[in-house]
């Protein structure tokens, strides 16, 4: 039998050419084999594990060795302090989207009643967090990708977000008639020939959710395009985009005529969020 302690340094040891965080991903990786916290391997390092267990550890190994997420290796991601269900139909929530949420909440007044539509929500992770943040708030979460929406309904009902409508619908084509007051998106914005997609999780995430034409800027230009008949006078549009994107993505809402355009910077500096107004 194994103990706690000599699993991990194993483990961590056998993943440092593979992942820059040898030692989280173990640590995450055999909590969630023991079914405890992280804390539970340190206040018992010497505690020996259970031959289920080692080998349900031993599998999980294998599969992030092979580049597998640890996110869909476990089926869950925290995002704005709450966890969220994922797996290989959705993208993995990233820290850098939480600025979208930043931006929306600054947006919204105390006690405002607001309509919001997330485009792409893929596992809710906007919708849910902006209606569980502002109860008050009308929010649609739309989605293509009926599997994608399943993830994002599971979640809802998880961490009891009651008032979001869930619409399958490319962008705003199948959305009922109605305007908002905030459109938000975090769309495909990869360009198809762009070195990252062939390193670390991307490559297990579905293209759909990652790739967009014209270098990157077809989604966004649509969305853009069309938002503009179903925002309110006054109204925002915000979305997520590449860090080298800045520059295109204000001219392309220029062009469309939005004003007070601004570019927001995510934790790492990156340009990674434009609002228009409407």
């Amino acid at each position: 039998m194994t103990n706690i302690q000599t699993a991990l340094r194993e483990a961590a040891h056998n993943l440092a050419d593979r992942s820059d965080s040898a030692q989280l991903d173990a640590e995450v990786l055999l909590a969630f084999a023991l079914g405890k916290s992280r804390s539970h391997l340190r206040a018992w390092p010497e505690r020996e594990l259970d031959a289920a267990s080692e080998q349900q550890f031993l599998n999980l190994l294998a599969a992030r060795q092979q580049g597998q997420p640890i996110a869909y290796l476990t089926g869950v991601r925290e995002f704005w302090s709450r966890e969220f269900f994922v797996n290989a139909d959705v993208l993995i929530p990233r820290p850098e989207t939480e600025l979208l949420i930043e931006l929306s909440l600054a947006l919204i007044a105390p006690q405002q009643s607001v309509d919001l539509i997330d485009l792409g929500t893929g596992s809710g992770i906007i919708a849910i967090t902006l209606a569980l943040e502002c109860p008050q708030a009308r929010v649609c979460a739309v989605d293509a990708s009926a599997a994608a929406l399943a993830v994002a309904q599971a979640n809802a009902v998880r961490l009891q977000a009651q008032h979001i409508q869930f619409y399958q619908s490319d962008w705003f084509t199948d959305v009922p008639a109605g305007r908002f007051d905030l459109v938000i998106s975090n769309p495909p914005y990869i360009a198809d020939h762009d070195h990252h997609l062939q390193q670390g999780d991307v490559r297990f995430e579905p293209n759909s959710a990652l790739i967009a034409a014209e270098q990157g800027l077809s989604d966004l230009q649509q969305i853009a395009d069309s938002a503009r008949s179903r925002l309110k006078t006054g109204g925002y549009l915000l979305m997520e985009h590449g860090y080298d994107q800045q520059a295109a993505v204000q001219k392309l809402l220029t062009g469309l005529a939005y004003q007070n355009i601004q570019t927001h910077t995510d934790l790492s500096g990156q340009p990674r969020v434009t609002v228009g107004q409407w």
